[in-house]
């Protein structure tokens, strides 16, 4: 690296920016500090830095200053855009005029209120042992700059300085990329949507009783989706070739719920002119989905007791008993134990059903699921209506996550159905949204704010719990694993209350006393 051209503030700026990484650190914090002294000393604003994945060449954009972007949001495609094309061919690109280049996408969205005509844009590779692992560009004043060729250099020498570090950072990432494909496989085959930490515990859930007989609960608001778990323990299952079975027990009088479960035979009742199976001897072999358990009548609930201490049964209008080898799988939304308490519902039919309950929690709990899930809907009946509606606008977003979503995923899909077929262009807009979801109940808006803050700070809790979790209380890699620091870290675990200590294994303990 050639230093007799450069000036003063130049040198100064390299010096500073070869002690921040000579010191022991947080590998994404001394990028940081690289951005900030960039623009301190040499004026080089909206620093960013992105790394390569290793598997497929494209460039993740990892550290930002004067870019109001997370880590991971933003990517090029090898190729795509100046970052892109930098990351594929290894060449540095300068542009001097920002206002005529359109090869620059600006998809962070930090130059929008800018004049770009001003601006000028650098963009450089970042090697490591010859290979390009990274992208280091800023744009500066057009006034500002007298060599373009000149600014070049110093940027190139920067992320000459920077080699090492970027390449740690793409390791660190490879190995949290093959952390989250372990977690993924241990996933099992569901349609159910959501990264939030309360379905995560479902799907967990859902893995440990899949493949058993054991009888299942499942608990939840009306619109939560019992029937995807339902259908998700089945198909993980060793039942999954045999038949998956639903019956609606809200659905039908009491009158034919009993013939629906467990057949007749013909002349059982007025109208019986021929033989039926039941729902239970149709699912021989497979799993029986009993939805709205709660609503069996006081005859049916007996019956149903008996099937599962027995595993055979009596068709109305029969003296022959019928022996099934069915997995019962049951969901309600009533509160069961009420029902016992008020003489509603058979304790012992209570305790036969209740072996592994599953709660589903309602969707007003579930906030980073809603754009997921409305994301997905809005592909489904964008394809299903042969419509162009790709995305939703910051007015609705904001909507559809300030209400309160009574109705649960089955409203959700409902509005956003609603909303494709009203959006006459890319986008849905708030006004295509139902009036339901822009008037607040009165009195709920303190409520709200108190909740908010608390599921926040809950799910915050919870993140770094189990960051701590998976690096045995070091809360160094705890915040390499969150992307932030370890200050930061700090100050989150004692405003929660989090004990480091108690993740620390044997073996990490023997080793700090080996070293101490």
């Amino acid at each position: 690296m050639m230093t007799e051209n450069y000036s003063y503030l130049e040198l100064r700026a390299l010096h500073e920016i070869a002690r921040v990484l000579a010191i022991t650190g947080e590998l994404k914090d001394q990028l940081l500090q690289t951005l900030g002294i960039l623009s301190t000393w040499l004026g080089m604003e909206r620093g960013m830095i992105s790394i390569l994945d290793l598997q497929t060449g494209e460039a993740w954009l990892d550290v930002a200053r004067g870019v109001e972007v997370g880590t991971g949001e933003i990517s090029y495609q090898p190729g795509e855009g100046i970052t892109g094309k930098v990351a594929q061919t290894g060449r540095p690109m300068a542009i001097a005029n920002l206002g005529k280049e359109t090869l620059f996408l600006d998809r962070t969205g930090a130059r929008k209120s800018l004049n770009r005509a001003e601006l000028a844009f650098l963009c450089v590779p970042i090697f490591y042992q010859g290979k390009v692992v990274g992208v280091l560009s800023a744009d500066k004043l057009a006034h500002q700059v007298e060599n373009l060729e000149k600014e070049v250099q110093i940027l190139s020498s920067v992320a000459e300085l920077l080699g090492k570090v970027v390449h740690f950072r793409v390791v660190e990432e490879e190995n949290r990329r093959l952390r989250r494909m372990l977690a993924e496989a241990r996933r099992p085959t569901t349609n159910i949507i959501g990264r939030s930490k309360v379905i995560q515990e479902v799907l967990r859930l859902i893995d440990q009783v899949a493949d058993t007989n054991t009888t299942v609960l499942i608990n939840g608001e009306t619109g939560t989706g019992k029937e995807l778990v339902a259908k998700a323990i089945h198909e993980n299952s060793r039942r999954r070739k045999g038949p998956l079975v639903q019956v609606n027990c809200a659905a039908m009088p009491d009158s034919l719920l009993e013939s629906e479960l467990f057949g007749h035979e013909k002349g059982a009742f007025t109208g019986a002119v021929t033989r039926r199976r039941g729902r239970f001897e149709e699912a021989q072999g497979g799993t029986i989905f009993l939805d709205e358990v709660g609503e069996l009548s006081p005859i049916a609930q007996a019956k149903l007791l008996r099937v599962l201490q027995e595993r055979e049964f009596q068709p109305l209008g029969s003296s022959r008993m019928v022996k099934v080898d069915v997995r019962v799988v049951t969901a309600t939304n009533k509160d069961l134990e009420q029902e016992v308490a008020h003489g509603n519902f058979r304790s012992d039919l209570y305790y036969r059903l209740n072996v592994f309950p599953i709660f589903l929690p309602p969707l007003r709990e579930r906030g980073p699921d809603i754009l997921l899930l409305a994301d997905y809907f809005v592909q489904k009946y964008a394809q299903e209506f042969g419509k162009e509606v790709k995305r939703i606008s910051t007015g609705a977003i904001d909507m559809l996550m300030s209400y309160h979503w009574p109705g649960n995923v089955r409203e959700l899909e409902n509005c956003i159905e609603r909303a494709v077929l009203l959006a006459t262009g890319e986008a849905i807009d708030a006004w295509h949204l139902p009036p339901t979801l822009q008037m607040k109940p009165t009195g709920t808006q303190s409520v709200s704010r108190g909740k908010l803050e608390a599921l926040v700070s809950a799910f915050e809790r919870d993140l770094i719990t189990d960051a701590l979790k998976d690096v045995h209380g070091n809360q160094s890699q705890a915040a390499r694993l969150l992307g932030t620091t370890k200050r930061i870290i700090q100050y989150k675990v004692e405003k929660y209350g989090v004990d480091p200590k108690r993740f620390r294994t044997k073996l990490s303990s023997g080793k700090a006393r080996a070293k101490a």
